[in-house]
């Protein structure tokens, strides 16, 4: 057995060992998924810098002061 044939064989072997852990996974409905997602949202409305806005003196993305020469 050649070493580029062995390599597939190892290959395959790895795929079809990931495809059996992904099967065993339990998965959640899509819409209990969009549920949680919306719940969790709500919950930490508050604390989203995207809906809330950042605070200027705390945010160190502002603009820096800058010395203009007339």
């Amino acid at each position: 057995m050649d070493v580029y044939c062995s390599n597939n064989v190892l290959q395959a072997r790895r795929a079809v060992e990931q495809l059996r852990l992904e099967t065993e996974l339990q998965r959640i409905k899509i819409s209990a998924a969009a549920a949680q997602l919306v719940q969790y949202c709500q919950e930490h409305r508050r604390a989203d810098p995207l809906l809330t806005g950042i605070n200027a003196s705390s945010n160190p993305f502002r603009d820096k002061k800058t010395c203009v020469l007339l």
